[in-house]
């Protein structure tokens, strides 16, 4: 099953030791469970995209104003929820921010 990992900050991180980002990603890509993944730029180089009364209207930055943003995605094929979630909790930003985990509409 294929599940979007978003990788997003958090204005609480862990204080404790977090694995190494370059381990885990070797890992999760011999493993086959990571199948694409990067970083992003930050917000203020988002774009949010609207078509309303059939007007495009375009504006600068996220949709929305959040102390907490995405800062990579990671795409991931596992078993089941509970591997899903096994990979994402030794993800280095399951410390210092919070990693969201949805699986894909089959």
């Amino acid at each position: 099953m294929k599940y979007m990992m978003f990788v997003c900050t958090d204005t609480e991180p862990d204080t404790g030791d977090a694995p190494d980002i370059d381990a885990w990603v070797e890992e999760n890509d011999a493993a086959g469970r990571r199948l694409d993944g990067d970083q992003l730029a930050g917000p203020g180089a988002a774009t949010t995209v609207r078509v309303r009364g059939g007007e495009l209207l375009l504006t600068d930055g996220p949709f929305t104003e959040s102390k907490e943003v995405i800062v990579g995605y990671d795409v991931l094929e596992c078993a089941d929820l509970d591997e899903a979630v096994r990979v994402a909790r030794a993800h280095p930003m399951a410390y210092a921010g919070r990693i969201e985990i949805r699986p894909f509409v089959s």
